[in-house]
């Protein structure tokens, strides 16, 4: 009868260690649960800080394409032969890349 005395005991201790082990487990869940948010929180700040920085972006290269536009215009205007002499070498130099012989 002692041999069942004993083992009694062991199976307590087993018992605590599986609850210890699973309440372990549970509490690391919850803190991986509670990570992924905070990733996924920072994820969408960065997301949003990058949609700001391209829209900025976006709108000094267009400011900029505007000004060099503008800047062609006036070109023409002041130097009209020398544009179409330009044009003129430019869509050489772009037929003779682009033609097959």
């Amino acid at each position: 009868m002692t041999t069942t005395k004993s083992s009694a005991p062991k199976n307590a201790t087993k018992d605590d260690e599986l609850a210890a082990s699973k309440e372990a487990a549970l509490d690391a869940y919850e803190k991986l649960l509670e990570a992924k948010q905070h990733l996924k929180s920072a994820a969408e700040a960065a997301g949003v800080d990058m949609k700001d920085e391209a829209v900025e972006q976006l709108l000094k290269g267009r400011a900029k394409a505007e000004e060099l536009g503008d800047q062609a215009s006036v070109f023409v205007r002041e130097k009209p032969l020398a544009s179409l002499g330009i044009a003129f070498v430019s869509g050489l130099i772009i037929s003779r890349l682009f033609s097959r012989k």
